[in-house]
């Protein structure tokens, strides 16, 4: 294909009296009523749109604040579980002969020169191989003119995109003193979508009742003035709720639809701002390209992150932590030890204080590795109180007596997700990791076990969103189960893996067929969950990262006595749209649950699938 000639002479640029002339023809092509367009109005436009566009938060610190805020309250700290009264009788004089030998030891470290080691890579470390590649950036999630109202202690406005509201159906109560506009277009677009039951129509229909109840019983003054949003009850929401109640006029660029949704609710914003003067009037919506057109215009807008975890996903808690070397030099002196059997197994308990506990959470794991020989230390922190924490070690799963379903761990964060998932007392399991980490097969042959060798539950529940990476294959046949099964293909691999190990699995591993097994697993879709409760099931919730935080509550407030939840998932591979990284389900109970004590989590750091997909996940 021949390249372009170049222009033979330099263009021309037209003046700002020439435009009309110039553009006039361009509307002629899309309706004969452009041609009717006055010229002093397009002339009008043409100078509005030549300004200089002003910056929002310049234009407000001229006028005097209308409302002072109060500063957003510090987060509170996670409280410490108390230290139980068991541990505290395991003092007597015939236990405290039995860890001599662990305080002689501890003592004998403390003198000893500790070698220099070099820092063994962490699991943050190991996932981020190729920091280069695919590494978003990272950008202010406030708008300027909103980040200057929150240093004045200025009230602002915001005005609601539907999308915010379909994502969120309590998003009305979450802007604290702030006050809440919708304009007549946000309605339009949530009647449009309220048929159907998807979980978007859901929301849609919550909304529409939750600001019915808003306005009844509410005079038309009322309405002009703002309803109080602690009307329903919601005490957090100190700020006013304002309907568009009039037609708006707003100077926007010649050429934008006038009859598209987002570009009235843009000419709302435009309007507002020239009305409240001195005041802060912000756009929230999750739409990226509406962002960016009213960012385009001179118009604050940001991204509704009242549900993100977090900013930057590196921060997620790992569940892991390395201990540093010096650990029993600083929390050995006054070490205390004891043993407790418990399911068949015995654990070797260490009450140590010092000033590295006040950072551990409970239930979270703890290692330290040194390369000068000495055996490593693999533990779990089971109780913390100021600085004083109890520590307990680990069973080793790597060893094949410890095989779960002919299953052994290959590296240090498998064993890690092993005990977890074999602890009867951990009730919600959460594993993170890229593809080929184990995730699945961990979690059937915890399952398996569980269910029909230890009949501790009665069976395993399968589910997961089906959400589809391409396009759509459309309806299937058959049952719920039959429906389900195509996008259980990551089971059935994992279980003919398991079928293959079954002689090493114990009694009923050899006599188990695929058969029996499959009798044990039931695939249900998360459509129907709502309103039922599990009883003594094991719960396996596949591709986590998928799902709402508000789809996340309702799974796991499905359990019921003798319930055991998983999340498994990866957050790098969301395919449902409006969710990030940092408001997917998966990371927001991953943040919440960490440090309960019926609760671990764990993100699995190296892929054990094959050589070829551990280089593929981290060249491509």
């Amino acid at each position: 294909m021949p390249l372009p000639k170049l222009p033979s002479k330099p263009a021309t640029i037209l003046a700002t009296a020439d435009y009309p002339t110039a553009g006039a023809a361009r509307p002629a092509t899309k309706t004969p009523a452009a041609k009717k367009v006055a010229a002093p109005i397009i002339e009008a436009a043409i100078a509005e749109v030549a300004k200089p566009v002003r910056n929002a938060a310049t234009r407000i610190k001229q006028v005097a604040a209308l409302m002072v805020a109060k500063p957003a309250p510090a987060p509170e700290p996670v409280a410490a579980p108390a230290l139980a009264a068991p541990v505290a009788k395991a003092k007597p004089a015939t236990k405290a002969k039995a860890p001599a030998k662990a305080k002689a030891e501890a003592e004998v470290k403390a003198e000893a020169p500790v070698a220099k080691v070099t820092p063994i890579k962490s699991v943050k470390q190991i996932e981020q191989a190729h920091p280069a590649k695919h590494k978003p950036v990272e950008v202010q999630l406030k708008s300027s003119a909103s980040r200057a109202a929150d240093q004045r202690g200025v009230s602002k406005l915001f005005v609601l995109d539907t999308n915010v509201l379909m994502h969120d159906p309590s998003s009305l109560f979450r802007f604290e003193e702030h006050d809440v506009y919708l304009p007549m277009m946000t309605l339009e677009e949530l009647d449009n979508h309220k048929k159907g039951m998807t979980e978007v129509a859901r929301n849609a229909r919550q909304v529409s009742r939750t600001l019915d109840a808003l306005i009844s019983n509410t005079d038309d003054d009322a309405i002009e003035h703002g309803i109080p949003l602690s009307k329903l009850g919601n005490k957090d929401a100190k700020g006013r709720l304002f309907f568009q109640t009039r037609l708006q006029s707003a100077d926007l660029p010649a050429g934008l639809p006038v009859g598209k949704a987002d570009n009235q609710i843009l000419a709302v914003v435009r309007s507002l701002e020239s009305e409240q003067e001195g005041r802060p009037v912000v756009l929230v919506s999750k739409d990226i390209n509406m962002r960016i057109k009213a960012r385009a215009l001179g118009l604050p807008a940001e991204d509704y992150f009242n549900d993100h975890v977090l900013e930057d996903t590196d921060l997620l808690y790992s569940g892991i932590v390395q201990l540093p070397d010096d650990f029993w030099n600083k929390h050995g002196k006054d070490m205390e030890s004891w043993q407790e059997s418990k399911n068949g197994y015995s654990s070797t308990f260490y009450r140590v204080t010092g000033p590295f506990i006040p950072s551990l959470l409970v239930n979270q794991f703890i290692y330290l590795e040194p390369k000068n020989g000495e055996t490593p230390f693999y533990g779990q922190v089971k109780q913390i109180n100021g600085k004083t924490a109890v520590l307990q070690t680990l069973r080793d799963f790597s060893h094949t007596k410890n095989n779960v379903w002919g299953v052994t761990a290959r590296n240090r964060e498998q064993n890690f997700a092993l005990n977890l998932l074999m602890n009867p007392e951990c009730d919600f399991v959460t594993l993170l990791g890229q593809a080929g980490t184990g995730k699945t097969l961990l979690a059937l042959a915890a399952g398996l076990a569980q269910v029909l060798e230890t009949k501790l539950y009665n069976e395993i529940i399968v589910t997961r969103v089906t959400v589809p990476v391409g396009e759509d294959i459309g309806f299937l046949p058959g049952t719920e189960e039959e429906k389900m099964s195509p996008w259980m293909g990551a089971f059935d691999d994992n279980l003919e893996v398991l079928n293959k190990s079954d002689s090493d699995g114990g009694e009923w591993g050899r006599a188990a067929t695929q058969d029996l097994i499959r009798s044990r697993i039931k695939i249900k879709s998360l459509n129907f969950m709502r309103g039922r409760t599990f009883v003594n099931k094991f719960l396996i919730i596949d591709e986590a990262q998928n799902l709402t935080p508000k789809q996340v509550k309702t799974l796991v407030t499905r359990a019921g006595p003798g319930t055991k939840i998983l999340c498994l998932g990866n957050i790098a591979q969301i395919d449902t749209p409006y969710l990030t990284e940092g408001s997917s389900g998966l990371t927001y109970v991953v943040d919440r649950f960490k440090g309960w004590s019926h609760s671990g989590h764990v993100t699995l750091a190296r892929g054990e699938r094959s050589r070829l997909a551990d280089h593929a996940s981290e060249v491509l």
